[in-house]
């Protein structure tokens, strides 16, 4: 046994306490203040966070009553958000953006209600920000400063103004932390339409085009679902401090959108849970009958919005609402929920039988499959359990989004979590380079084998029939729904080439039939890697495209090497390094709105139909006929 090496105490001295001031905190520890970093290629990236943390003060100003409009402008990298709420009052513009715990959301009786209360959010934009710039309109004067990397580097005098009150900011995020980075419109488009959800009334432009909401949450669930997909009528219900909305589907598991104070918690809380829980109370009471739990709520389609008095949040990217009250002497969230659909969604399911009966149906609908399903589950079950014991198909990191954080540094250990990621991989080659590449605190790898079965049109029963999906399920721990989700991103990673894209078809094709929720999440995506390496003895180039190879052929000029990677397998592990870290690249699987899943699912995986003939042999042509830039 080696000796363990002994602990020199002079080691550490006074010298090895350190102190940071606020911008180089948040620069050394970003993720505890805004998650992952990212390239803007999934909508929880850095990039997205610092927009939310601009916009949240714009829309804390319009909940106050002041400013019914918001502006935003992205021009490639550079941001601009003017609000016309009351503007910083002008002698605080530098502090307000500059020193942390500076701010009016520590007085309550100002922000009663805010997304935001720890005077963090436009700081952390600030200090990772290549440029940052404030600008303060109020009565008739204003006033500017300008930032970079949280350093004040110009300070504009007072001076007179026409500009109506509020306040504009303006920011270049770092390009050295958020590397590569690009702003996808989609993404901030979703962004915006949650914004205009919970706050009805409120106008946004964004890039010149307006977005308004005037029913809240039912147009939410309107633009999230497929009137063909839904088993009865929309139901909206709301009250002080709370709406929801709610319908069924027919697919599998659940998809239920929350926020707390215009905050979409993406990872749910108190509250979502609170909604889950008084949701089955209050069908179990209406029907009289005590249905059980996965069987109310399979298929659910709901969106729950709550306000409260100074929430806490688990993370300062707010994602998850923690344990709290309604106010300070009010209701456990937990009560105030229960007692809300207690009543209203008691009294909507008395006054319409038509609904109540539907309802009735698809939970029946349920109980009847998973009465079917009951001993196939059981026994694979334990097959996946012994598999798990003696097979290598997953190779798992050291976090997983179940475990308990520790007590001690909890905000970078949730910071871990979001960056949390499976690959799913074709056979022993692939997962072998990824395996040998991978981050093992945060990315983990499982094998296939082989190529899946193309479960569309089938029932979930084959879900715990065919070995792989089962052990891929268990692996994931979906069974139960998103809850138990043990990793942030699904990566699904095959080879570029036919067998790899028909391997990637079937996987998504899986998700969609079996596990929507996670699609609409947005927690899928497909890792791009490159085709080709072109290289000299001075520089290495890879290339995703013909026209970044030769583009890269031109750079390097005379007669570089080029090699085209057939399969994940032939590119070697120090390789493979470069592009599962910051800088991956990886596409979102995403559903547009209006996308009909079935539907979907029908035309791309069902019989190979006229119309599919002329889809792929029009998508070719335009492929050939792309030109190559020289």
């Amino acid at each position: 046994m080696a000796k363990e090496k002994e602990i020199n105490l002079f080691d550490y001295t006074e010298e090895s306490i350190k102190s940071l001031d606020w911008k180089e905190h948040i620069r050394l520890r970003p993720g505890m203040y805004i998650g992952k970093l990212g390239d803007g290629s999934s909508p929880d990236d850095g990039i997205y966070v610092l927009l939310k943390e601009v916009i949240d003060n714009c829309i804390d100003e319009f909940a106050m009553g002041y400013g019914k409009t918001i502006e935003i402008s992205i021009e490639g990298r550079e941001v601009t958000v003017r609000d016309h709420g009351r503007g910083i009052p002008l002698g605080k513009v530098v502090d307000a953006v500059s020193k942390v715990n500076t701010g009016a959301k520590f007085d309550s009786k100002v922000f009663q209600k805010s997304v935001g209360l720890n005077g963090v959010g436009t700081k952390a934009v600030n200090a990772l920000s290549n440029f940052f710039k404030v600008t303060a309109f109020r009565e008739g004067k204003e006033k500017t400063a300008e930032f970079n990397k949280g350093l004040l580097i110009k300070e504009y005098k007072l001076e007179k103004t026409s500009e109506g009150n509020g306040t504009m900011v303006t920011f270049i995020p770092d390009d050295s932390m958020f590397r590569n980075f690009k702003f996808h419109n989609e993404f901030v488009e979703n962004q915006v339409w949650n914004y205009c959800y919970l706050n009805a009334g409120l106008k946004i432009i964004f890039n010149g085009k307006s977005y308004i909401s005037r029913n809240g949450l039912l147009d939410l669930l309107e633009r999230k679902t497929n009137v063909d997909e839904i088993r009865y009528p929309i139901i909206h219900l709301k009250g002080d401090d709370i709406e929801v909305a709610l319908t069924h589907n027919n697919d599998y598991g659940e998809e239920i959108y929350s926020f707390v104070n215009g905050q979409h918690t993406t990872q749910g809380g108190t509250h979502q849970q609170a909604f889950r829980e008084a949701f089955v109370k209050t069908v179990r009471e209406f029907y009289k009958k005590d249905y059980d739990t996965p069987d109310i709520r399979t298929g659910i389609v709901a969106a729950i919005a709550v306000k409260v008095v100074e929430p806490v949040f688990e993370s300062q990217t707010k994602t998850k609402l923690g344990s709290v009250n309604v106010d300070k002497d009010g209701p456990s969230m937990r009560q105030f929920v229960s007692d809300f659909l207690g009543k209203e969604l008691d009294n909507f399911l008395h006054r319409n039988p038509a609904v109540a009966d539907e309802l009735k149906k698809r939970i029946e609908q349920s109980e009847r499959e998973r009465k079917e399903l009951s001993g196939i589950k059981k026994l694979a079950n334990e097959r996946a359990k012994k598999a798990n014991l003696h097979n290598r198909k997953l190779r798992d990191c050291r976090v997983h989004l179940n475990d308990d954080p520790p007590s001690k540094n909890k905000e970078a250990f949730i910071a871990l979590q979001n960056e949390s990621t499976i690959f799913i991989t074709e056979g022993d080659s692939a997962s072998g380079s990824i395996t040998k590449a991978r981050n093992v605190e945060t990315q983990a790898v499982f094998s296939l084998r082989g190529k899946p079965l193309n479960s569309f049109g089938l029932t979930k029963k084959v879900v715990y029939e065919n070995e792989e999906f089962n052990l891929l399920q268990h692996a994931l721990n979906i069974e139960e729904g998103l809850d138990g989700l043990r990793y942030n991103n699904i990566v699904i990673a095959t080879d570029a080439d036919v067998d790899g894209m028909h391997i990637r078809l079937l996987l998504m094709t899986f998700f969609l039939q079996f596990f929507p929720e996670l699609v609409k999440h947005e927690k899928v995506y497909v890792l791009e890697t490159p085709l080709f390496r072109v290289r000299n003895k001075q520089e290495t180039i890879y290339c995703y495209d013909e026209n970044e190879k030769a583009a890269a052929i031109k750079k390097l000029g005379g007669k570089p090497e080029i090699t085209r990677f057939k399969g994940l397998g032939e590119i070697s592990p120090e390789e493979f390094a470069q592009f599962i870290g910051h800088d991956m690249r990886k596409q979102l699987m995403r559903l547009e709105q209006g996308d009909h899943i079935q539907q979907l699912l029908d035309y791309y995986m069902g019989k190979n139909t006229p119309d599919r003939q002329e889809f792929i042999i029009e998508n070719l042509k335009v492929e050939m006929d792309a030109p190559v830039e020289n």
